[in-house]
């Protein structure tokens, strides 16, 4: 075995064991949010229902595909996730530098489910949460 497969077999394991962790954590932070836990599983899916949890439109996926400007979306819409769990834009910078420590506290700590951005009036009012606000009959 030369030192390049060792070193990737090696990488592997910490990466896999990363992996699952998140896997597990969002699987839980979206049946916080009221929503099943394999939805957090399906790729591009999973960021639909984010969106959703956060209370932004689908068209901001397309706009998280854009090269380099995806990553402010991401950003943006990790800090939502986290007012939306009543945390702060210092938990945000934990979400994005050390998901792998702060998700989990998101998924098995005390935090609740407040509604998009965190608002709960504006989640109580919101009522059918399968629908975006702006969707709403009026």
């Amino acid at each position: 075995m030369d030192s390049y497969t060792t070193l990737i077999s090696a990488l592997m394991v910490p990466i896999l064991i990363i992996g699952v962790i998140l896997i597990i954590s969002l699987w839980k932070i979206y049946q916080k949010a009221g929503y099943q836990g394999w939805e957090a599983i399906v790729p591009i899916y999973n960021i639909y229902i984010l969106l959703k949890i956060v209370g932004k439109p689908w068209w901001w996926l397309l706009l998280m595909c854009i090269p380099y400007v995806g990553l402010v979306w991401h950003i943006w819409s990790y800090n939502m996730l986290s007012k939306s769990f009543g945390k702060t834009e210092g938990f945000t910078a934990g979400l994005v530098l050390l998901p792998f420590i702060f998700f989990p506290i998101l998924a098995f700590g005390d935090a609740r489910y407040l509604g998009p951005f965190g608002d709960k009036a504006a989640f109580d009012s919101y009522g059918d949460k399968s629908r975006f606000d702006f969707e709403q009959a009026k």
